[in-house]
């Protein structure tokens, strides 16, 4: 009995130290902090272990230095260009875009993220026109590839690219494949044996170091990118696995958004994978010119901006450019995510936009593949009804499209969804484009996929079962954690 008693006292001082910890110490934001106490106070040994997992923070840097990249060269342009923006001095192939240069700015001043002008873009909703370019860019690879997926399965796709890319291997081309450790942890090692044999090169981000035991966890990298010779990259929200393909039963369609880029925007992707493997794998990139073959022809007329993000950062950059796009809009909002947990700004700033006459459609999808994120995300469909904004519900298949346009003339499509743990826990890139004719594609998809939706009215969602009710209740509680 006494050593149960001296137990618990352990735990409530531990309990006590994390509490005083998270509120004086690391200064959280308020619903991050009240979350983590709730944890804290009604289970408090799996809380204990849980914050120790989950609730560590990540130490923030510069990661321009983790590449060695010459930090200098980089700031000039930003320099510059932030300079010819507040001047009015940049010149835009769509003269329309000049409305937006206080965002393109804030992109630079947050995230470096340069401006790029040169740029052609495909648009791709169908997971095997995807791949099927893709693998074709693999198969004309010259001198690199360089891949990052959050999720790779070892199933008929996979192979079939790790087949594809030990080939290009074995004929002296670089292959590097990065992939995110928790998220494709049913992976086994022998998934790229081929590729390593060939010479090719793999690595987990974040590994866990002691089996079953990640310490962190909570920091993923769920960037999806592909960069072909410094020339083609790939941006969006398909994964390498056959449900992409829409072969999966439970989710039968899949429904996403990815993009394949020509142009300047590409070296942005290729900076930002070398900056990824040189923080996760042993054997470091040396910069060579053949990674960054910047062309000063013009290929395209795309303006574009390459916006990364991460628990490593200052700001939630991704977050604020959507936000700033909000803000900006006139007359439309178009949303698709697959996941809704946002934090009160991105909240407040939907609402104000649907209060002063924008028309805001979010399009989410009927069916759900993570319980309390499902949950949490229907918990505040409620109040967004309530501001004005239509809320529609995908019912053709699975919708895991990450898209914004606003006004049917500037567009973001990219990795990041619309929660709170895609805007500060994970890294993620978007794509935020400056171009009437490609936000118009992007609009029509939109309206597009809007004839296989169901719209939740006031009423439809007023007589929900209560037990739905209760679900969104505890899914909320734990939002700002999820």
């Amino acid at each position: 009995m006494a050593i149960m008693q001296n137990f618990l006292t352990v735990i409530t001082l531990l309990n006590i130290i994390m509490a005083v910890t998270i509120i004086f110490l690391e200064r959280r934001n308020a619903s991050s902090t009240w979350a983590w106490l709730m944890v804290l106070l009604f289970i408090p040994v799996l809380g204990f272990a849980l914050y120790l997992i989950l609730g560590q923070k990540i130490r923030k840097r510069k990661l321009t230095k983790l590449m060695g990249v010459n930090q200098r060269i980089i700031e000039d342009t930003v320099d510059r260009q932030k300079r010819e923006l507040k001047a009015r001095e940049f010149v835009f192939a769509d003269s329309s875009m000049q409305q937006y240069q206080d965002m393109m700015y804030m992109n630079l001043n947050s995230s470096f993220a340069v401006l790029t002008s040169n740029n052609a873009v495909q648009i791709f909703t169908d997971g095997n026109r995807k791949f099927d370019a893709l693998l074709n860019d693999i198969e004309g690879a010259k001198h690199h590839i360089h891949l990052v997926y959050y999720i790779v399965r070892d199933d008929e796709l996979g192979r079939r690219l790790v087949k594809a890319l030990a080939a290009k291997a074995a004929q002296g081309v670089e292959v590097r494949f990065l992939y995110d450790h928790i998220g494709s942890s049913s992976l086994p090692r022998r998934f790229f044996s081929e590729l390593r044999a060939a010479g090719g090169k793999e690595a987990a981000f974040f590994p866990s170091r002691i089996p079953y035991v990640n310490m962190k966890i909570n920091y993923r990298n769920h960037r999806k990118l592909a960069i072909i010779d410094g020339m083609i990259g790939y941006i969006g929200g398909f994964n390498i696995g056959d449900e992409y393909l829409g072969l999966s039963v439970h989710f039968g369609e899949w429904r996403d958004t990815h993009l394949r880029v020509e142009g300047n925007a590409v070296l942005q992707m290729q900076a930002q994978f070398l900056m990824d493997w040189n923080l996760a794998a042993s054997g470091k990139i040396v910069l060579d010119e053949n990674y960054f073959p910047y062309k000063k022809e013009r290929i395209g007329s795309i303006g574009m901006q390459l916006v990364a993000s991460g628990p490593d950062t200052e700001y939630q950059q991704i977050k604020d450019a959507y936000i700033k796009m909000i803000y900006a809009a006139k007359k439309t909002i178009c949303l698709q995510t697959p996941y809704f947990v946002p934090d009160e700004s991105l909240m407040t700033a939907l609402k104000i936009a649907a209060l002063s006459g924008v028309d805001v459609r979010m399009m989410l999808p009927s069916k759900r593949d993570h319980f309390f994120v499902y949950w949490a995300t229907h918990s505040y469909l409620g109040e967004l009804l309530a501001g004005g904004v239509k809320v529609i519900l995908y019912e053709k298949g699975f919708l895991h499209a990450k898209t914004l346009v606003i006004d049917g003339r500037i567009a973001s499509v990219g990795t990041a969804n619309l929660d709170i743990r895609s805007f500060k826990l994970n890294f993620e890139m978007n794509a935020f484009i400056y171009d009437t004719q490609t936000a118009a594609k992007l609009q029509r998809i939109f309206d597009q996929d809007a004839q296989y939706c169901l719209q939740l009215t006031q009423d439809l969602y007023e007589a929900r079962p209560l037990m739905n009710k209760f679900k969104e209740s505890v899914s909320r509680l734990l939002s700002p954690i999820l």
